[in-house]
């Protein structure tokens, strides 16, 4: 598979299902406009991801834009292998499909399907896109998978260009890249809240790491933090990077000290409905 040029840093738009289209938009262009070379989205109950990554890429000249992560439950892998083929043609070098086995709740009471046993399900779904019977461009356009679990890690550095966790502590990122090797991509992505009040951020940290906590507790109890229910203050600074941009910047660093490729920011903020174009800027003049 060919490789994107991602950059080191990129943005995870989190709430970007809840932006007005024409928001959405000019927001993308500001990312763009700011010097980020990668904008990740994901899929869930909003718009379908596909057509939301048609809409980033008509709305960018440069930027990837990358799904993190179009549920495999959403569409079947000949679908699915269709859509990744025609925006990889129509915007070559800037179409990267990250895929995701999503959530139980979401599968089975949102879409109605039955959740089957994630690594088993991934690899057929990717026996499918393989498979799947669609022309240009010839060869097969870059994916990653979205991976918590050493299995699913494993399985992303052997069937596509590489990993995807999400919201996970930096010694999280050392264990995956030593899972993959050296080769395959590990682009990880770090929740980030810029409130200049310290209580406030206090609360959207916490808030934002409890919702993260319940598919990750084993995995964090794996990492070292055994009281992971508790969610206490040291899983919450591990999880959500809090402080100015500076504070930002060497958590970043750290992940890409423990080998991560790429790392995407998903900036919380206490108005999900606008995009938070200050903190993106502010993050850029450290980062970028």
């Amino acid at each position: 598979m060919s490789r994107l040029d991602l950059g080191r840093v990129g943005i995870w738009a989190g709430e970007a299902d809840r932006y007005p289209a024409r928001a959405l938009r000019r927001a993308a262009a500001a990312v763009e406009d700011l010097g980020y070379r990668a904008l990740w989205f994901p899929e869930a109950t909003g718009r379908e991801a596909m057509s939301q990554a048609a809409l980033l890429l008509s709305a960018t000249r440069r930027t990837v834009v990358a799904t993190g992560t179009a549920s495999i439950y959403a569409r079947d892998a000949v679908s699915a292998a269709a859509a990744q083929r025609t925006l990889a043609e129509a915007f070559p070098g800037r179409f990267l499909l990250g895929l995701g086995v999503s959530h139980p709740v979401l599968v089975a009471d949102v879409r109605g399907h039955r959740f089957g046993p994630p690594v088993a399900t991934m690899r057929a779904y990717l026996d499918g896109i393989d498979a799947a019977p669609f022309g240009p461009p010839a060869t097969a356009p870059p994916r990653v998978v979205a991976a918590l679990g050493p299995k699913m890690i494993q399985l992303a550095g052997e069937r596509s260009w590489g990993a995807h966790p999400l919201g996970m502590p930096v010694e999280h990122t050392r264990q995956a890249r030593k899972l993959l090797g050296s080769q395959a991509l590990l682009a990880v992505t770090q929740l980030v809240v810029l409130e200049p009040s310290r209580s406030r951020a206090a609360e959207l940290a916490r808030a934002h790491a409890a919702a993260a906590l319940p598919n990750r507790l084993t995995l964090l109890r794996d990492l070292g933090f055994d009281d992971a229910e508790s969610l206490d203050d040291r899983l919450v600074e591990a999880l959500v990077a809090t402080g100015d941009p500076d504070d930002v910047a060497r958590r970043v660093g750290e992940h890409l000290d423990a080998g991560a490729d790429h790392v995407s920011m998903h900036v919380i903020t206490a108005t999900p409905d606008e995009p938070p174009s200050r903190q993106w800027e502010e993050l850029a003049a450290r980062l970028l």
